[in-house]
Protein backbone atom coordinates (compact mmCIF):
# COMPACT_ATOMS: atom_id res chain seq x y z
CA UNK A 1 0.00 0.00 0.00
CA UNK A 2 2.51 2.42 0.64
CA UNK A 3 3.84 2.57 -2.88
CA UNK A 4 0.27 2.79 -4.44
CA UNK A 5 0.12 5.65 -2.07
CA UNK A 6 3.17 7.63 -3.37
CA UNK A 7 1.94 6.40 -6.88
CA UNK A 8 -1.54 8.00 -6.28
CA UNK A 9 0.27 10.86 -4.50
CA UNK A 10 2.63 11.62 -7.92
CA UNK A 11 -0.05 11.21 -10.51
CA UNK A 12 -2.30 13.50 -8.32
CA UNK A 13 0.42 16.39 -8.08
CA UNK A 14 1.14 16.70 -11.53
CA UNK A 15 5.20 17.36 -10.70
CA UNK A 16 7.80 16.03 -12.45
CA UNK A 17 8.80 13.76 -9.92
CA UNK A 18 10.72 10.53 -10.47
CA UNK A 19 10.11 7.80 -8.35
CA UNK A 20 12.86 4.69 -7.52
CA UNK A 21 11.50 1.33 -6.39
CA UNK A 22 13.73 -0.80 -4.21
CA UNK A 23 12.38 -4.51 -5.47
CA UNK A 24 13.93 -7.41 -4.69
CA UNK A 25 15.33 -10.66 -6.54
CA UNK A 26 13.59 -12.61 -3.72
CA UNK A 27 10.64 -11.91 -6.17
CA UNK A 28 12.17 -14.61 -9.31
CA UNK A 29 11.70 -17.47 -6.36
CA UNK A 30 14.12 -20.54 -7.01
CA UNK A 31 15.58 -20.42 -10.79
CA UNK A 32 18.14 -23.30 -10.21
CA UNK A 33 21.00 -22.52 -13.06
CA UNK A 34 18.73 -20.14 -14.81
CA UNK A 35 20.20 -16.64 -14.49
CA UNK A 36 17.61 -14.56 -13.66
CA UNK A 37 16.91 -10.85 -15.85
CA UNK A 38 13.98 -8.30 -16.75
CA UNK A 39 12.30 -10.87 -18.63
CA UNK A 40 12.48 -13.64 -15.85
CA UNK A 41 8.82 -14.77 -14.48
CA UNK A 42 8.43 -14.15 -10.93
CA UNK A 43 7.29 -16.81 -8.58
CA UNK A 44 7.89 -15.56 -4.74
CA UNK A 45 8.09 -17.38 -2.14
CA UNK A 46 7.75 -15.40 1.05
CA UNK A 47 5.52 -12.70 2.25
CA UNK A 48 8.15 -10.30 1.84
CA UNK A 49 8.68 -11.35 -1.89
CA UNK A 50 4.94 -11.52 -2.68
CA UNK A 51 5.07 -7.59 -1.28
CA UNK A 52 7.81 -6.68 -3.18
CA UNK A 53 6.01 -8.21 -6.19
CA UNK A 54 2.85 -6.35 -6.07
CA UNK A 55 4.75 -3.38 -5.49
CA UNK A 56 7.03 -3.73 -8.85
CA UNK A 57 3.38 -4.71 -10.92
CA UNK A 58 2.14 -1.18 -9.13
CA UNK A 59 4.88 0.60 -10.09
CA UNK A 60 5.10 -0.49 -14.03
CA UNK A 61 1.41 -0.32 -14.00
CA UNK A 62 1.09 3.42 -13.46
CA UNK A 63 4.16 4.17 -15.70
CA UNK A 64 2.27 2.83 -18.41
CA UNK A 65 -1.19 3.74 -17.70
CA UNK A 66 -0.25 7.54 -16.57
CA UNK A 67 3.24 8.14 -17.83
CA UNK A 68 5.00 8.68 -14.77
CA UNK A 69 8.99 8.48 -14.75
CA UNK A 70 8.96 5.23 -12.16
CA UNK A 71 11.10 2.22 -11.88
CA UNK A 72 12.13 -1.11 -10.38
CA UNK A 73 15.75 -1.55 -9.29
CA UNK A 74 15.52 -5.71 -8.95
CA UNK A 75 18.54 -5.47 -6.59
CA UNK A 76 19.98 -9.24 -5.61
CA UNK A 77 21.87 -9.00 -1.93
CA UNK A 78 23.76 -6.19 -1.52
CA UNK A 79 25.86 -6.05 1.82
CA UNK A 80 27.74 -3.48 3.90
CA UNK A 81 29.05 -2.49 7.15
CA UNK A 82 25.39 -1.10 8.06
CA UNK A 83 23.19 -4.32 7.77
CA UNK A 84 21.80 -5.10 11.06
CA UNK A 85 23.07 -8.65 12.87
CA UNK A 86 19.45 -10.26 12.29
CA UNK A 87 20.74 -10.38 8.45
CA UNK A 88 23.04 -13.61 8.56
CA UNK A 89 25.95 -11.93 6.04
CA UNK A 90 26.69 -9.62 9.22
CA UNK A 91 25.80 -12.50 11.82
CA UNK A 92 28.74 -14.05 10.79
CA UNK A 93 31.02 -11.03 10.17
CA UNK A 94 30.38 -10.22 13.89
CA UNK A 95 30.38 -13.56 15.56
CA UNK A 96 33.73 -14.21 13.53
CA UNK A 97 35.04 -11.05 14.96
CA UNK A 98 34.30 -11.73 18.62
CA UNK A 99 35.82 -15.34 18.01
CA UNK A 100 38.87 -13.40 16.84
CA UNK A 101 39.13 -11.49 20.25
CA UNK A 102 38.88 -14.35 22.33
CA UNK A 103 35.21 -15.49 22.35
CA UNK A 104 34.41 -19.12 23.01
CA UNK A 105 30.95 -19.08 21.28
CA UNK A 106 29.70 -20.82 18.10
CA UNK A 107 28.50 -20.13 15.31
CA UNK A 108 24.67 -20.98 15.14
CA UNK A 109 23.46 -21.33 11.08
CA UNK A 110 21.05 -22.91 9.54
CA UNK A 111 21.14 -23.91 5.69
CA UNK A 112 24.73 -23.23 4.73
CA UNK A 113 24.92 -24.58 1.22
CA UNK A 114 22.31 -21.73 -0.20
CA UNK A 115 24.11 -19.90 -3.07
CA UNK A 116 23.73 -16.18 -3.71
CA UNK A 117 24.50 -13.36 -5.55
CA UNK A 118 26.17 -10.54 -3.08
CA UNK A 119 27.06 -7.24 -3.42
CA UNK A 120 27.96 -4.15 -2.23
CA UNK A 121 25.19 -1.44 -1.14
CA UNK A 122 27.47 1.72 -2.16
CA UNK A 123 27.56 0.14 -6.21
CA UNK A 124 24.05 -0.81 -5.95
CA UNK A 125 23.08 2.72 -4.98
CA UNK A 126 25.33 4.00 -7.60
CA UNK A 127 22.76 2.01 -10.01
CA UNK A 128 19.84 3.15 -8.39
CA UNK A 129 21.13 6.80 -8.86
CA UNK A 130 21.71 5.90 -13.16
CA UNK A 131 18.42 4.33 -13.23
CA UNK A 132 16.72 8.12 -12.37
CA UNK A 133 19.11 9.99 -15.12
CA UNK A 134 17.62 7.98 -17.96
CA UNK A 135 15.65 9.81 -20.66
CA UNK A 136 12.74 7.02 -19.87
CA UNK A 137 12.13 5.00 -16.99
CA UNK A 138 12.63 1.08 -17.18
CA UNK A 139 13.23 -1.53 -14.69
CA UNK A 140 17.10 -3.32 -14.36
CA UNK A 141 17.99 -6.26 -12.78
CA UNK A 142 21.21 -4.97 -10.03
CA UNK A 143 23.53 -8.07 -9.54
CA UNK A 144 27.10 -8.54 -10.00
CA UNK A 145 26.88 -11.80 -12.34
CA UNK A 146 28.65 -13.75 -9.53
CA UNK A 147 26.94 -16.26 -7.44
CA UNK A 148 28.64 -18.11 -4.44
CA UNK A 149 27.59 -20.09 -1.25
CA UNK A 150 26.83 -19.21 2.20
CA UNK A 151 29.46 -21.92 3.07
CA UNK A 152 32.14 -19.95 0.69
CA UNK A 153 30.96 -16.74 2.75
CA UNK A 154 31.81 -17.85 5.91
CA UNK A 155 35.09 -19.50 5.43
CA UNK A 156 36.20 -16.33 3.29
CA UNK A 157 35.12 -14.32 6.43
CA UNK A 158 37.18 -16.74 8.94
CA UNK A 159 39.67 -16.70 6.77
CA UNK A 160 40.03 -13.25 6.89
CA UNK A 161 40.82 -13.27 10.34
CA UNK A 162 43.30 -16.39 10.30
CA UNK A 163 40.39 -18.70 11.71
CA UNK A 164 39.39 -21.77 10.46
CA UNK A 165 35.78 -21.69 10.45
CA UNK A 166 35.05 -25.42 10.58
CA UNK A 167 35.99 -25.57 13.70
CA UNK A 168 33.46 -22.45 15.07
CA UNK A 169 30.09 -23.35 13.13
CA UNK A 170 27.01 -24.95 14.52
CA UNK A 171 24.09 -26.29 12.41
CA UNK A 172 21.14 -25.40 14.38
CA UNK A 173 17.82 -26.73 12.34
CA UNK A 174 15.42 -23.78 13.85
CA UNK A 175 16.92 -21.61 11.25
CA UNK A 176 15.89 -23.72 8.31
CA UNK A 177 13.24 -22.30 6.19
CA UNK A 178 10.71 -24.51 4.94
CA UNK A 179 10.73 -22.40 1.43
CA UNK A 180 14.28 -21.00 1.59
CA UNK A 181 15.72 -20.31 -2.04
CA UNK A 182 18.44 -22.70 -2.49
CA UNK A 183 20.15 -20.23 -5.30
CA UNK A 184 20.23 -17.06 -6.90
CA UNK A 185 21.58 -16.75 -10.05
CA UNK A 186 21.96 -13.11 -12.04
CA UNK A 187 21.76 -11.67 -15.75
CA UNK A 188 23.02 -8.12 -14.87
CA UNK A 189 23.61 -6.98 -18.76
CA UNK A 190 20.85 -4.83 -19.60
CA UNK A 191 22.24 -2.77 -16.52
CA UNK A 192 26.06 -2.49 -17.89
CA UNK A 193 24.60 -2.29 -21.79
CA UNK A 194 22.03 0.85 -20.96
CA UNK A 195 23.30 2.24 -17.68
CA UNK A 196 27.00 1.44 -18.21
CA UNK A 197 26.83 0.35 -15.08
CA UNK A 198 28.65 -2.79 -13.71
CA UNK A 199 29.69 -3.82 -9.88
CA UNK A 200 32.83 -2.55 -8.78
CA UNK A 201 33.58 -4.54 -5.44
CA UNK A 202 34.25 -8.45 -5.42
CA UNK A 203 32.92 -10.28 -2.67
CA UNK A 204 36.37 -10.59 -0.95
CA UNK A 205 36.78 -6.96 -0.62
CA UNK A 206 33.03 -6.40 0.89
CA UNK A 207 33.71 -9.30 3.50
CA UNK A 208 37.48 -7.55 4.69
CA UNK A 209 35.31 -4.01 4.68
CA UNK A 210 32.68 -5.15 6.93
CA UNK A 211 35.53 -7.07 9.49
CA UNK A 212 37.70 -4.40 9.25
CA UNK A 213 34.92 -2.02 10.06
CA UNK A 214 33.48 -4.45 12.85
CA UNK A 215 37.40 -4.61 14.09
CA UNK A 216 36.93 -0.61 14.48
CA UNK A 217 34.29 -0.61 16.50
CA UNK A 218 35.69 -3.50 19.14
CA UNK A 219 39.13 -1.35 19.53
Amino acid sequence: MGTLNLLEAIRFSGQPIKLYSAGSSECFGDTGEHRANEETAFRPRSPYAVAKATAFWEVANYREAYNLFACTGILFNHESPLRPTRFVTQKIITTAVRIYNGSDEKLALGNIDIQRDWGFAPDYVEAMWLMLQQEVADDFVIATGITTSLRDFINMAFNCLNLKAEKYIVINKDFMRPTDLKMGHSDPSKAFEKLGWKAKSSLKDIIKHMIDSELSLNR
